[in-house]
């Protein structure tokens, strides 16, 4: 008697994770996540260095019209200096991490929308998505005109710059970049078109 198995729904396969397309040659599923992930690392590491020299700087002004006069009075002095250090440089460091990742993961959200809207992967829509993350931070912080003006003129700036990186890692691996191949056609067209001429000239 053959037994009879039942197969289960067909697994759809993973998408790769490196792709020559995509931007950093990362599909966007890995790419948002690792962004966010090195945002996390990166806003931990600094805000705990602000945190820690802050609270180190708050513990020595709070205590500056009581100075210990023994040394094991130094020494309970520079033990709760250390613990207030650490204490401060943890509590910051974990608020910079989360802004950090929210921030990086906004942008690289925008980034594969504007990607997606304009249909190009080039530098363009990773200067519109600084300057939108831009314009949302000085929203969110309610900054003035001004201020609101100069922080996004920073974030297109910066992610302009974080494009050209990218296109300059896209070209290195072979993939084709829209603008590159814009300026190449124009030059080696006209180069060609003139070298054309010069045959026909010369028959």
């Amino acid at each position: 008697m053959a037994s009879s198995t039942q197969l289960g729904p067909p697994v759809p396969p993973r998408p790769p994770i490196r792709t020559l397309n995509d931007r950093l040659s990362l599909s966007p599923m890995y790419r948002l996540p690792l962004g966010m992930l090195l945002g996390f690392a990166s806003g931990g590491l600094l805000g705990m260095a602000k945190g820690s020299q802050d609270a180190g700087f708050r513990f020595t002004a709070e205590n500056a019209h009581r100075q210990p006069k023994t040394q094991t009075g130094w020494y309970l002095y520079h033990k709760s200096k250390n613990y207030n250090t650490i204490f401060g440089g943890v509590k910051e460091g974990f608020k910079q991490a989360w802004r950090y990742t929210f921030w990086v993961g906004m942008y690289f959200a925008m980034e594969e929308e504007a990607r997606q809207i304009a249909g190009n992967r080039d530098c363009l829509s990773s200067m519109f998505a600084g300057l939108g993350t831009a314009g949302i931070f000085s929203a969110w912080n309610r900054f003035p005109l001004p201020t609101a003006a100069r922080t996004a003129k920073l974030g297109a700036k910066a992610g302009f710059g974080f494009g050209l990186l990218q296109d300059a890692v896209s070209l290195v691996r072979g993939r084709r970049v829209g603008y590159v191949e814009f300026v190449k056609r124009v030059t080696l067209g006209s180069s060609e078109d003139g070298d054309g001429q010069g045959d026909e000239v010369a028959v």
